[in-house]
């Protein structure tokens, strides 16, 4: 039985090489409050094609409970709707950043995830059509 809507530990970017990478080299897509930096690189587990972290910045949002709200609110929208991602055979590391300065309902910050996916997979159509 294969569940779509998980979001396993393989699938969370830890790799501060890759983190480092992705600022460096990475591309970018926004849909507000979101942006997603995106790089194509070679992931430690051959049986994933996505490796996505979430970020919030401490400048905007001063309170560990509200960042750690957000970040939670942001794994959810990604892990109901990441199925949305077509990598085409391809592996992409990806960081989710959250750049509003103010807390928006889960309903809003879906909106955007959703925005966001279809970016990020036209994005990615460009370079590998």
């Amino acid at each position: 039985m294969i569940q779509e809507h998980t979001f396993p530990t393989k699938e969370k970017l830890k790799s501060k090489k890759l983190i480092d990478a992705l600022f460096i080299e990475g591309n970018s897509v926004k849909a507000f409050p979101l942006r997603m930096v995106f790089i194509e690189t070679v992931l430690p587990y051959p049986e994933i094609t996505l490796q996505a972290g979430v970020s919030v910045s401490k400048r905007n949002h001063k309170l560990a409970v509200t960042r750690n709200r957000i970040k939670r609110l942001m794994r959810e929208a990604y892990r109901t709707h990441k199925h949305m991602i077509d990598t085409k055979g391809t592996t992409f590391a990806i960081l989710i950043i959250y750049t509003g300065r103010g807390v928006i309902t889960y309903q809003e910050l879906e909106r955007s995830m959703v925005k966001l996916l279809k970016r990020f997979n036209d994005a990615i159509t460009i370079t590998h059509p």
